[in-house]
């Protein structure tokens, strides 16, 4: 069930708008009005999510066969240590 709609003054609006958008993205719908009277309505979006495509990359990128051997001593002392001896 959705919430009522919040009535708020332009002018509040103005100054606290990364807050109500944040309030309405968690999903409150709040309604902005200039001497009480709405004229605009702050909802948050549905349904516009892009789906996540699994495999676009296959074959375009390639993972060495040693890609989780132990590294040496000398590429952890240079990791640890810091830069080229």
């Amino acid at each position: 069930m959705n919430k009522p709609a919040k009535q708020i003054n332009i002018y509040e609006a103005r100054s606290r708008l990364s807050q109500l958008v944040d309030r309405a993205s968690k999903g409150e719908t709040i309604v902005i009005a200039k001497s009480g009277i709405p004229l605009a309505k702050l909802v948050p979006l549905t349904g516009e999510k892009r789906a996540i495509r699994f495999g676009t990359l296959r074959g375009k990128i390639a993972v060495p066969d040693d890609f989780d051997a132990p590294l040496s001593d000398e590429i952890l002392d240079r990791f640890y240590k810091g830069g080229p001896e």
